[in-house]
């Protein structure tokens, strides 16, 4: 099976399926610096990425948003001094969906 940042986000739509917390677990598992967390009873992924300057969160922050138009799926960014918080999760479901763990895996390849 490859690996999720190999895989590419389908098209979502109002009654997809959210993942169970069995499959939330498995698809953990390949993106371990990440969380789950609920905002409004939404569950959703978040990971802060740490950088030595602004600059450097800043140009992150960029490619994140590039692969978010390229993939079709947009998460929450927050750029700060250093920082840069990225979270993951389906609008239209309220809730995660594979594709959210998708792009939280496609996120990690960004550092390298």
């Amino acid at each position: 099976m490859p690996d999720l940042y190999e895989l590419k986000c389908e098209a979502c739509h109002a009654d997809a399926v959210k993942v169970t917390a069995s499959e939330s677990a498995d698809l953990m598992a390949s993106i371990p610096e990440w969380k789950v967390i609920n905002v409004d009873g939404i569950d959703q992924l978040q990971r802060t990425f740490t950088f030595r300057t602004f600059k450097q969160a800043w140009a992150f922050s960029n490619r994140v948003a590039e692969l978010a138009e390229s993939e079709g799926h947009h998460p929450a960014i927050l750029l700060e001094w250093g920082l840069c918080s990225v979270t993951w999760w389906t609008h239209k479901i309220k809730g995660l969906h594979k594709n959210d763990f998708i792009c939280a895996a496609k996120t990690d390849q960004l550092l390298d």
